[in-house]
C-alpha cells in the first residue's frame, strides 16, 4: 500500500511538472537579449582579457536582473570574438569566432579562458560586419540585440568602413558599444566615439591594465560550500554527459583561479534559471523537452539510473530536481547579502571605483535595456 500511495506522489508531483512545462511552451518562445563581446588579441591587450575572465560571471548576474514586461525572464545568449592577432589568417581580416550565440554559459567560459593574445592588425570595421552577418542574431525587433567592442588602435583601420558597418547594424537592430582602453579623448580622436554614435550604442574608456578589485565577503565560504552540493545534482545523459559534466567542474576551477569571489559570482549565476545544460543534464533536458525518460535507451542515461524501472528513473530525476531547487535557493539568498555587504564597502571607499571592462559592459547593459522598454529588478 505504501509503495502505491509513494508511486501516486511521484507521479502527480511529475504530472504537475510537465503541465506547468507545457503551459511555458504553449505560450511561445521567450524573449531574448543577445550579445556579443568583440576583443581585441593583439600584443597589449592581456589586461583587456583578464578582466573579462574576473568579471563574465558579474556580466552574467546583471542580465538576470533585466525584465520584459509582465515579468518576463528572457532568454540570455552570448557569442564571442577575437580580432587583430597575428594567429588568425589575414584572409579572415584577423578575425575568429571563438563562441557562436549560446545559451551554454560552461562553454562561453571554456572559450574565454582560452583566450590568448599575440600581435597582430586589428581591424574594427571587419569584426562587427563578421558578427553582423555570421551569428543567427534574432529577427524580432523586441528583443535586446548588442554588440560590445574593446580595443587601443584606431576605429578605421583595414579595408572595411566602420561606418558602413555600424549603421548595418541599427538597419537590423543591433547596437554597437564601443570601449576604448585608454585616455578617453584619445579614443574621441581614433574615432570609437564616432563608431559608438553611428551604433546607437555608448562610448567609453577603460584602463586595460587595472586588475578587477575583488571583495572577499563573509559568505563566500558557504556559498561555494552551497555551489558544490549544487553540482552533485547536475547528471549527465547522452554521449557528451561525462566531457560537459567535467567542463562545468572545470570552469568552477578557473572561477577560483581568478579569486573566491568570482567563484562566488558564478555560483550566483548558476543558481539563476540563466544557467540551463538541456544538451547534457539529465534534469534540464527533461524539464526543457529534449529528454523523455519513456523512450531514452538505457545506453544513453547515467549509470545510476541503467536497468531501473520508469517509475524508479522518475523518482532519481525528481530527488535531483529538489535538491537543486533547494540549493539555488540558498546559494541565491546568501548571494543577496553578499551584494549589499559589497555596496556598503563600497560606500566606504574613497575617490569612487575605478571603471573595467565589466563594470562599463555590465552599466551599459542596464542602460540599453531601459531604452528597449526592459525594468532591472534588484533581487
Amino acid at each position: 500500500m505504501r509503495k502505491i500511495i509513494h508511486a501516486l506522489k511521484v507521479s502527480s508531483l511529475l504530472a504537475i511538472f510537465c503541465f506547468s512545462t507545457s503551459i511555458l511552451w504553449a505560450q511561445g518562445p521567450q524573449k531574448k537579449i543577445q550579445v556579443a563581446i568583440l576583443f581585441d588579441t593583439s600584443n597589449s591587450m592581456d589586461g583587456l582579457i583578464n578582466q573579462a575572465k574576473s568579471r563574465i560571471w558579474s556580466i552574467v548576474n546583471t542580465l538576470t536582473t533585466l525584465r520584459y514586461g509582465n515579468n518576463e525572464v528572457p532568454t540570455i545568449e552570448f557569442a564571442l570574438y577575437d580580432y587583430g592577432n597575428d594567429n588568425i589568417p589575414v584572409s579572415a581580416n584577423y578575425v575568429r569566432l571563438i563562441s557562436p550565440l549560446t545559451s551554454d554559459l560552461d562553454l562561453l567560459s571554456q572559450k574565454l579562458f582560452g583566450l590568448t593574445t599575440r600581435g597582430g592588425q586589428e581591424y574594427c570595421g571587419a569584426v562587427i560586419q563578421t558578427a553582423i552577418n555570421e551569428l543567427e542574431w534574432t529577427r524580432s525587433s523586441e528583443d535586446l540585440k548588442i554588440m560590445y567592442i574593446a580595443g587601443n588602435e584606431p576605429f578605421n583601420q583595414g579595408k572595411i568602413n566602420y561606418k558602413e558597418v555600424c549603421k548595418l547594424a541599427v538597419e537590423r537592430n543591433i547596437q554597437v558599444n564601443t570601449i576604448y582602453c585608454g585616455d578617453y579623448q584619445q579614443g574621441i580622436s581614433e574615432f570609437w566615439y564616432d563608431g559608438a554614435q553611428l551604433g546607437k550604442g555608448e562610448y567609453s574608456n577603460i584602463n586595460s591594465n587595472v586588475q578587477v578589485r575583488q571583495y572577499v565577503t563573509p559568505y563566500d565560504v558557504e556559498i561555494n560550500t552551497y555551489n558544490d552540493s549544487l553540482n552533485r545534482t547536475y547528471v549527465g545523459y547522452g554521449r557528451m554527459g561525462a566531457s560537459m559534466k567535467a567542463n562545468q567542474l572545470a570552469q568552477d576551477e578557473n572561477a577560483e583561479l581568478q579569486s573566491i569571489s568570482v567563484k562566488s559570482e558564478r555560483a550566483s549565476a548558476k543558481s539563476k534559471s540563466v544557467y540551463r545544460n538541456d544538451s547534457w543534464d539529465i534534469v534540464d533536458g527533461i524539464d526543457n523537452q529534449k529528454l523523455d525518460l519513456k523512450t531514452a535507451k538505457d545506453a544513453d542515461l547515467p549509470d545510476e539510473m541503467k536497468g531501473k524501472s520508469l517509475e524508479e528513473k522518475e523518482k532519481m530525476v525528481l530527488d535531483l530536481k529538489m535538491s537543486r531547487a533547494n540549493f539555488q535557493d540558498k546559494i541565491n539568498d546568501l548571494s543577496k547579502k553578499r551584494t549589499a555587504f559589497i555596496e556598503e564597502e563600497k560606500k566606504k571607499e574613497a575617490g569612487g571605483q575605478t571603471a573595467d571592462l565589466g563594470s562599463e559592459i555590465s552599466k551599459q547593459l542596464v542602460k540599453s535595456a531601459e531604452l528597449k522598454g526592459l525594468k532591472q529588478v534588484k533581487e
